[in-house]
């Protein structure tokens, strides 16, 4: 990528995400990026693919995010599960003030045939595949149902963040994950 696309998708990002997708167009952040609307179509060709980027980027930097901090977690499935908890606290106050970006653009993109679609869906199926994994290592016979369990209380957790009407909900939600965690292991144990 050219520092003048980089510029402009960085532009974009930041934009999209204190906006809305919408909101936002091509000429708006060619300004902030300090290039010309020719420059983003050359690079992009739309703005869809603009957003198509945008949120690839950020579920790109997520996931390495993540990694880290699952390799950095103590080795038991449970340790690692909170850690999905405890990453999306440490990103969400640095990168996701308003809330999950994914979660923001399905609210103005819930259309299947836009190009940003699988995007976003793609990173929530990916989200409930690493905690059915993850699901997997304490409880193989329940997998899906904690799985799903998990998911719902992450991404709850998100959404009432990005809406801000209850302290901490991530820290509220890890709490009720490492509850139902311990609720399993002594249904199991």
């Amino acid at each position: 990528m050219t520092p003048a696309a980089r510029r402009a998708l960085d532009a974009a990002g930041r934009l999209f995400y204190e906006r809305g997708i919408h909101a936002v167009g091509v000429d708006l952040i060619a300004a902030e990026a300090g290039v010309t609307k020719k420059t983003l179509y050359d690079r992009f060709g739309s703005k869809e693919q603009i957003v198509v980027e945008y949120l690839a980027d950020r579920d790109q930097r997520w996931r390495a995010f993540l990694a880290e901090r699952l390799e950095a977690a103590a080795p038991t499935p449970e340790a690692r599960i909170l850690a999905v908890f405890d990453a999306s606290e440490a990103w969400s106050a640095e990168n996701s003030p308003k809330g999950c970006s994914m979660v923001n653009a399905h609210a103005e993109i819930s259309d299947p045939a836009h190009p940003a679609y699988p995007v976003i869906t793609g990173q929530k199926r990916w989200m409930l595949d690493l905690f059915t994994e993850l699901a997997g290592e304490i409880t193989p016979e329940g997998t899906t149902g904690l799985g799903r369990t998990l998911m719902l209380l992450h991404e709850g957790a998100l959404v009432a963040h990005g809406l801000g009407i209850l302290p901490d909900p991530i820290r509220h939600a890890r709490r009720q994950a490492a509850a139902v965690l311990a609720a399993v292991r002594e249904q199991s144990g």
